[in-house]
């Protein structure tokens, strides 16, 4: 792949041009890459550029370093924050939401743990591909609140009311077979061979007439909420 640095401005994200692919990938991994008010406006001002970006057809999220996707949201946000102050942080525009209505096929590249608020992020996305150590999970229950970015929703729509609620009621994690069992992801790599079958994918898509490409992703989701 011509690998070309598009945009270098971020703190918390990078952003990467991969021919016809763009990778973005969250780089906080002294933090399990964990989300922040950072991420959140940085993912939605480079997901804004990409809409615009007609040379990137397919978009790749993934978390820096082998152990994490995205462990979560930043805890250390949390302190001060009410029940009501917290909720009303969703009503802004999120990175989960920014990617449910972006209009190209987005990708997400799981390497590690994908808990919480990584887990509502994967499930925002179109497609989700693991590696063999990647763990899933909806943990908020065991901080005493509920998932916060879709997962109530976007997790029962995959995998199914039974299964949802078990995982989200018990916080309990669940390995990369399983998500594979349950709908979760669609394809389990060993971690070594993960980032070159998910970039034969999304070269693949992206070879796809992208009109064709946005109509189709625009029917699924469709029928996937009514």
């Amino acid at each position: 792949f011509l690998l070309l640095k598009i945009m270098s401005d971020y703190e918390t994200i990078t952003v990467e041009k991969r021919d016809k692919v763009a990778v973005i990938t969250i780089n906080r991994p002294d933090k399990l890459n964990a989300l922040n008010k950072t991420v959140h406006s940085e993912g939605v001002a480079a997901l804004d550029e990409l809409r615009r970006d007609d040379s990137a057809r397919v978009v790749v999220i993934t978390g820096a370093g082998e152990k994490s996707f995205i462990a979560g949201a930043d805890i250390s946000e949390f302190a001060g924050q009410t029940p009501v102050t917290q909720r009303d942080l969703f009503h802004e525009k999120t990175f989960f939401n920014s990617i449910d209505v972006f209009p190209k096929p987005v990708i997400a590249m799981i390497n590690g743990f994908c808990l919480g608020g990584g887990c509502e992020l994967a499930l925002a996305c179109d497609i989700r591909i693991a590696s063999e150590n990647a763990r899933f999970g909806q943990p908020e229950i065991n901080l005493g609140i509920m998932p916060g970015g879709g997962g109530t929703q976007r997790l029962t729509h995959l995998i199914g009311e039974g299964r949802a609620m078990e995982m989200i009621l018990t916080g309990d994690m669940i390995d990369a077979a399983t998500a594979l069992q349950f709908g979760l992801v669609n394809h389990v790599y060993p971690l070594a061979e993960l980032e070159a079958k998910t970039m034969e994918l999304a070269a693949k898509i992206a070879e796809k007439a992208p009109v064709a490409l946005q109509l189709c992703k625009e029917a699924v989701k469709f029928a996937a909420k009514s």
